[in-house]
């Protein structure tokens, strides 16, 4: 994974929340209000001891506010003090109250456009790059890593304004006080920045392993959940159980040498502000006993150097804090950055409905593995043609038709629809040409009637019905409970193989694209539901230029032509009798059972 400087990612953090920059600003604002009110905190504490314990007079400040007409006793002194303790208390609580709010609403809002945009790319990156990473890489960095933006432009920013702001005021009103104790406290600064210069790397190479090993973690629980079925019914719960423990360890050794960093760096923080305290106090002691100060001043300058403390650990803590965030973001931004192989060209033609005419010349495919798929296939299919497509298992069955719906581009050929190049059209008009059937059929945790629609969202209930009737589901539908609004789980968990097959169909229907793939859709459901899915099947590719992909030769029994194909090469395009002359000899030679043999 690429690194990004320190600069680049405050750059582009600094682009994607610029649209909340109103936002931003008024919260600075808010936080702006926390400055002079820490300024008046220590004030009642000086007021108290200098004017109601002792006889000196008020600070010029509050001389000015204070009534002409009432004189100082201190009685008077010591009620002010406690009043004005009271007061700026409930205006500090009340400016905290509004930051949070105001805090909350910002990261929130800039969280969720961050996520729907790195939502937005991993739909949009090629099945190339999802076979690769996987899909619980992307998942961890939509939810987990995608956070850190919201933990650096809020949650770090606006306090990193404000104690930046605290230390100039308070070093300030410290100067004005006692100079020479201002300068012996501020000397610490300079060696807090070099000592978060000096761990801020290795904080952010620990933080990038952490995260690595967390995503691994989760991708175990997600495959087991995946296949949960296969797990228990091997009796392999055990082993999955080792295996989680084991890449949780992993991630738990990460963990555990990035917080040892952590601590180290903040004992470092810790020390050196306590020597700075200690070399203050000591000189400020030293101040009142000559008579430079009054006991009350140095009290209101140790209780300012506190403060003044404060932000600068708070600055060296949270600096620790942002290299895990930073490390979240440049693994957030290198999802944004990742480029489709599939590039769609500037002036790229529009596309209502084809006929379906094919042509494939000289198209061969290689995956990122140097594996080819596809060597030097052509062929020629004429629109309205029903086209089967046989093979041994990893033949490039599969790969063909998802060059014909372009999820890759030929690595050589061409394509072409209707005559012209594939890569010419626009992606989106090129993919609704098609409506494809696999073998698993896909459903949507939602209502029956929601996956039928999926094709075609703005379809009305007469619409959905008639594609059911057309898959021959409908009155299946109609006997549950609920109808067309019955939940069918998690990837269609709660129907059977045939029933989901069937819905698959329908949605099919409901599309009504020139174009049908059929991959595989009877090869796991009984002969009996066969039969009905191949009826609905036959109407479906009515009109239609249909690519079967079929084990069995049942299904193929329709089509006009069928191409063989074998390690990736189309060795011969034959039609159905063929294949069904050749079944017989094979069948008469011995070499395989017959159909009805095999369907007894």
């Amino acid at each position: 994974m690429t690194k990004l400087g320190d600069n680049v990612l405050y750059r582009r953090l600094f682009q994607q929340a610029r649209p909340y920059w109103i936002h931003i600003a008024a919260l600075f604002l808010l936080s702006l209000l926390a400055s002079p009110l820490a300024l008046l905190m220590p004030l009642p504490l000086k007021i108290a001891v200098d004017s109601g314990l002792g006889s000196h007079p008020l600070p010029q400040l509050v001389r000015a506010l204070w009534p002409s007409t009432t004189s100082v006793t201190p009685a008077s002194a010591l009620i002010f003090a406690v009043a004005l303790l009271i007061v700026v208390t409930i205006l500090a609580q009340l400016q905290n109250l509004a930051v949070s709010l105001l805090q909350t609403y910002t990261g929130e809002k800039l969280l969720l456009q961050f996520r729907a945009e790195l939502f937005r790319q991993i739909q949009r990156l090629s099945l190339s790059y999802h076979d690769s990473k996987g899909t619980v890489d992307s998942l961890y960095r939509v939810q987990t890593d995608a956070v850190s933006i919201q933990a650096i432009t809020v949650d770090y920013l606006v306090p990193f304004i404000k104690s930046s702001l605290t230390l100039a005021g308070m070093f300030y009103v410290t100067v004005r006080i006692d100079w020479q104790l201002a300068l012996v406290a501020l000397f610490i600064s300079p060696i807090i920045f070099a000592v978060s210069k000096i761990y801020r790397r290795g904080l952010r190479r620990g933080s990038r392993e952490a995260k690595t090993y967390d995503s691994s973690t989760v991708a175990v629980v997600q495959e087991v959940l995946g296949a949960i079925r296969v797990v228990q019914a091997f009796g392999r719960e055990d082993s999955e159980q080792e295996r989680f423990v084991r890449h949780s360890t992993q991630g738990m050794r990460a963990r555990l040498h990035l917080a040892w960093v952590e601590g180290r760096f903040s004992l470092a923080i810790g020390l050196t502000t306590a020597i700075g305290t200690a070399v203050a106090l000591f000189v400020g002691v030293h101040q009142v006993q000559l008579g430079a100060l009054t006991l009350g001043e140095l009290l209101l300058v140790m209780g300012y150097l506190a403060q003044l403390y404060e932000p600068l650990k708070t600055l060296g803590k949270k600096s620790a804090t942002l290299q895990g965030h930073l490390a979240s973001v440049e693994r957030a931004f290198f999802l944004l950055d990742q480029t489709t192989d599939l590039v769609e060209k500037p002036n790229a033609r529009s596309l209502l409905r084809s006929t379906g005419g094919i042509i494939c010349q000289n198209v061969s495919f290689v995956y990122a593995s140097d594996r080819h798929a596809l060597k030097h296939v052509s062929f020629e299919i004429e629109p309205g043609m029903r086209v089967g497509i046989v093979g041994p298992t990893g033949a490039g069955k599969s790969t063909l038709v998802n060059l014909l719906l372009r999820f890759y581009d030929p690595t050589e050929g061409r394509i072409f629809l209707d005559g012209v190049d594939l890569r010419d059209y626009k992606l989106a008009d090129l993919r609704n040409q098609s409506a494809i059937v696999t073998q698993d059929p896909v459903l949507f945790s939602c209502s029956i009637a929601e996956n039928i629609a999926y094709a075609r969202p703005a379809a009305g209930r007469p619409e959905i019905i008639a594609a059911t009737k057309a898959a021959h589901i409908h009155e299946f539908i109609e006997k549950l409970p609920a109808g067309y609004e019955t939940q069918v789980g998690e990837r269609g968990v709660r129907l059977s193989g045939g029933e989901r097959q069937r819905i698959a169909l329908a949605r099919a229907f409901l599309k009504d694209a020139p174009i049908l793939i059929l991959d595989e859709p009877t090869s796991a459901v009984d002969l009996e539901t066969e039969a009905v899915i191949m009826e609905a099947m036959r109407n479906l590719m009515q009109g239609r230029t249909s690519f079967l992909i079929s084990h069995r030769l049942s299904p193929l029994e329709d089509c006009d032509r069928i191409l063989h194909i074998d390690q990736g090469k189309l060795i011969r395009v034959t039609s159905p009798k063929f294949l069904i002359d050749h079944e017989e000899k094979t069948v008469r030679a011995g070499a395989i059972p017959s159909r009805r043999q095999t369907n007894a």
